[in-house]
């Protein structure tokens, strides 16, 4: 099997988000609000151009595996978090292998194996299961083929948030041939109540992927990591030789600064999310060509028309009529659905909510 070059795919959601135009209120972003360098208090000794980091910086490793009650040799430093799944795909992947991935899903979740001429197998997680999983519909489609299966936790975009029971039943299946679990939790830290541990604490065969992107309001950062088994790490560790070698000194040792601040930029990251949760929610519940299901964590709502099969064409109008700017569902599977991020400016999100309200009435 030739892989498909990039170029040769449809529009996928990370080339939109970068060529797309943006309205004056922007409820399409699915971070939380940028912090400033200020809001890290840097020591003269926290940054530097170059540095030790042949295999990751060391401190960083140790600063991400203590946080996990993991072994320092058990992590992969990498350029956010899609650098780092991309490094796993690199690393596990092979023409043909077979993948399971969920479905709705994030587009580069499925792309990236798919460039690598992989056997893309999708599993449901449907409206009317809250977005859970069916481990049964998992188990049943796992063969002695499958190399890797594909979650987010929570799941991206739903913020629907699977039990550790769940993890434990399609890790069984999968180390029993021999496949691993790579699980996307980029979102993780944005689970306020009941936060469950990071899967690759429950051992072989998971793998957890996550960065410092999207709760922390350190998106240009770009600090990512990789936490795997020792064997599978050391794989890892040889695809990042291939791909860039080293990661960036200076982004490496102020990932270590945020870090040790992490528990501030939380709190500062949860009252913003909350504040604008409650928001939508309360705006939800008065719009009657509108549903959804409530997100337990992340950064984003995921409602879907009840009136439409394909939210685009209202959302372009939305940003040609009243600079108000959404993400179609198409690029998540569900054309019915749009997202709107939750971790902004939350003026601007009431701004937003009063223009999308009036454009739902209207039409």
């Amino acid at each position: 099997m030739v892989p498909q070059s990039p170029s040769e795919w449809p529009l996928h959601y990370l080339r939109w988000a970068k060529i797309r135009q943006r309205g004056a209120i922007d409820l399409a972003t699915s971070g939380v609000k940028a912090c400033a360098l200020s809001d890290l208090a840097l020591a003269g000794e926290d940054l530097a151009i170059n540095g030790p980091n042949d295999e990751g910086y060391v401190p960083l490793m140790e600063a991400i595996a203590n946080r996990y009650g993991l072994r320092t040799g058990q992590i992969v430093t990498a350029t956010g978090t899609s650098g780092a799944n991309f490094l796993v795909f690199g690393a596990l992947l092979k023409p043909g292998d077979e993948v399971l991935i969920e479905q709705p899903g994030y587009g580069p979740l499925v792309a990236v194996p798919q460039y690598l001429g992989a056997t893309i197998k999708r599993f449901q997680r449907s409206f009317e299961r809250q977005f859970g999983v069916d481990t049964g519909e998992i188990l049943n489609a796992i063969t002695p083929r499958t190399k890797l299966v594909v979650l987010t936790n929570p799941h991206n975009p739903t913020g629907a948030v699977l039990p550790v029971e769940a993890l434990r039943e399609i890790g069984g299946a999968a180390a029993r041939v021999g496949a691993s679990v790579l699980v996307d939790e980029v979102y993780l830290d944005g689970i306020w109540r009941d936060r469950p541990s990071t899967a690759a604490s429950l051992g072989a065969p998971f793998i957890s992927t996550s960065s410092l992107t999207k709760i922390y309001g350190l998106a240009g950062l770009r600090c990512g990591w990789v936490a795997a088994p020792l064997e599978l790490a050391g794989r890892i560790r040889e695809m990042h030789d291939i791909v860039d070698g080293t990661g960036p000194v200076p982004t490496e040792m102020l990932g270590v600064v945020a870090i040790r601040k992490l528990d501030q930029l939380r709190e500062r990251s949860r009252r913003l999310l909350a504040a604008n949760m409650e928001i939508f929610q309360q705006w939800m519940h008065g719009q009657e060509r509108l549903e959804w299901v409530e997100p337990s964590g992340g950064t984003v709502g995921f409602p879907r028309f009840r009136d439409l099969a394909d939210s685009e064409p209202f959302i372009e109008r939305l940003l040609s009529q009243q600079g108000i700017s959404l993400v179609p569902g198409k690029f998540f599977d569900l054309p019915a659905h749009f997202r709107c991020g939750l971790g902004g400016d939350t003026a601007a999100l009431v701004r937003g909510l009063d223009g999308l309200g009036q454009a739902l009435r209207g039409c």
